[in-house]
């Protein structure tokens, strides 16, 4: 076995599922990453929806996230409205046309196709989830987790949570949600 079978692996499956996001890009004329920022801003949660946290997210340029943002909200995939309390933020929520296309492209068909069973899956997630976050802490990037996996986030009855570094009441939607600001617990 190769010395670097893992990330050899881990780059072929990405070519492949890259190219089924061309395919699948194509039908709404877009472009793979722009399919992946409607993903992304379709299961993120309200501190992590800008255009700041798009770049951070995905690693790019402003100006790449920027033009490709300006791409989806004119074939109306996404809204921008002020954020009520601090108006020089702006907040991007999917339309109901860009939740549509989220729907068709997530997960890509070849991804639909491989029928994992229950198990088989549970053991894969934390496996990859581990490898990400192994990469994540050595190289010093934000995590970007799940908001009920943060040290942060706190169970005050039943379905009642809140958020430990904001302080604010997360509703029970948001626990599954991508988030910013998740830390790890340690």
């Amino acid at each position: 076995m190769s010395k670097h079978a893992v990330f050899e692996y881990l780059e072929r499956i990405e070519a492949v599922i890259r190219a089924e996001a061309w395919q699948v890009g194509r039908l709404y004329n877009l472009q793979p990453i722009q399919l992946q920022m409607l993903a992304y801003l379709g299961r993120c949660n309200r501190y992590s929806n800008n255009p700041a946290a798009v770049t951070a997210y995905f690693q790019l340029t402003k100006g790449t996230v920027s033009q490709s943002l300006k791409v989806l909200e004119s074939r109306g995939y996404i809204a921008r409205r002020a954020d009520t309390q601090d108006k020089r933020k702006v907040i991007l929520s999917l339309t109901e046309e860009g939740q549509t296309v989220v729907d068709a492209a997530y997960p890509p068909p070849l991804f639909r196709a491989i029928n994992l069973n229950e198990a088989d899956e549970e053991r894969l997630t934390d496996q990859l989830q581990g490898l990400l976050h192994r990469l994540q802490r050595a190289n010093q990037l934000e995590t970007f987790g799940i908001c009920h996996t943060c040290r942060y986030f706190q169970t005050e009855g039943d379905a009642q949570f809140r958020c430990g570094l904001t302080q604010e009441v997360l509703h029970s939607h948001e626990a599954d949600l991508i988030c910013r600001e998740h830390r790890e617990t340690t």
